[in-house]
């Protein structure tokens, strides 16, 4: 199977994890991170967990998982520790769910690669499933190459690009502008609006 890769916005969006174990609560944490409105289903919870609900980002339905808990989710994942419940949450969500089973994305409509972030900046892996351990082992050599650096350099790529879209009218500077801020030196500037204010003033020096 092939899969279409996608970033979702949830914010706002109903969500339902049914499990409250060590990878329901990683899961969970993702989902709170985008602004999901997440409702866990599980009798037990870890303590991370239960301090997600302390601080009032989850809502908690201490129970075993039955088919109207995911009733009108736009989200769902089935993290239980038992096969059993997940197939039977797999059972009683529609076509039109999104539904990740975690010990079987055979059984799911999607799944989860894994993740690096630095701000704004969000690389994903995956092996559609094939080697969750190969996914790991990318994901710590390009954690090593793309480091904290990036996270304020990104945002500098924001504002500036958005900038540069607004005010700058000739489309050949434009395009010379957005090209020249992706260059190494500003990665590693330790002062990169001056770099670009003094870049501007030569270029229309220059025109």
């Amino acid at each position: 199977m092939e899969y279409y890769p996608v970033h979702l916005q949830l914010q706002g969006k109903k969500t339902v994890m049914i499990g409250g174990g060590k990878i329901a609560e990683r899961k969970t944490a993702g989902l709170l991170s985008a602004g999901a409105e997440v409702t866990v289903i599980s009798p037990d919870l870890t303590e991370r967990m239960q301090s997600f609900l302390q601080e009032g980002k989850m809502k908690w339905k201490k129970k075993r998982f039955s088919p109207e808990d995911i009733h009108d989710a736009f989200l769902i994942i089935a993290a239980a520790n038992d096969p059993d419940v997940n197939l039977a949450v797999k059972k009683a969500a529609s076509g039109n769910q999104l539904l990740s089973l975690c010990d079987n994305p055979e059984e799911s409509n999607f799944i989860l690669p894994s993740v690096i972030r630095q701000g704004r900046l969000t690389i994903t892996i995956s092996t559609s499933g094939a080697s969750p351990m190969l996914a790991k082992k990318i994901k710590t050599e390009i954690s090593a190459q793309y480091g904290s650096e990036y996270k304020d350099y990104v945002d500098f790529l924001f504002k500036t690009r958005k900038w540069i879209l607004e005010e700058i009218k000739e489309p050949g500077l434009k395009r010379q502008l957005l090209s020249a801020i992706t260059e190494e030196d500003f990665l590693h500037s330790s002062n990169r609006e001056k770099d670009f204010a003094d870049l501007m003033i030569q270029w229309r020096n220059e025109i």
